[in-house]
């Protein structure tokens, strides 16, 4: 027997369920500002915020880029794209009470 996965509404449940047994424990519920819960010491925290170092200068690469297009047209140049033959297929020949005959190889 296969447990059916839990459904919103027991999820729901459980979270009520816990919220009333927090309650009932004498527990007390603060409502917080918002934004209030990601700050630290007042602040915002800067620590995992990564554009502290200056901007990059790249490298520009437009030479790269052209000479791989140019190997790309001449792929396609040298291999130009053949019709596929169709191979011949085998046919049979039947007589007028469908018992075969013979075989023949039409293009």
């Amino acid at each position: 027997m296969t447990k059916l996965p839990t459904t919103k509404r027991e999820k729901r449940d459980e979270i009520n369920s816990q919220i009333d047994a927090f309650l009932k424990a004498k527990g007390e519920i603060v409502k917080a500002n918002m934004g209030e819960s990601g700050l630290v010491d007042g602040k915002y925290n800067t620590s995992h915020i990564g554009f502290n170092e200056p901007k990059q200068t790249r490298t520009p690469l437009n030479y790269v880029v052209a000479t791989l297009e140019q190997r790309k047209q001449q792929k396609h140049a040298k291999n130009p794209v053949q019709p596929k033959r169709s191979n011949p297929k085998k046919k049979v020949i039947y007589d007028d009470f469908g018992d075969p005959i013979r075989w023949v190889w039409e293009d």
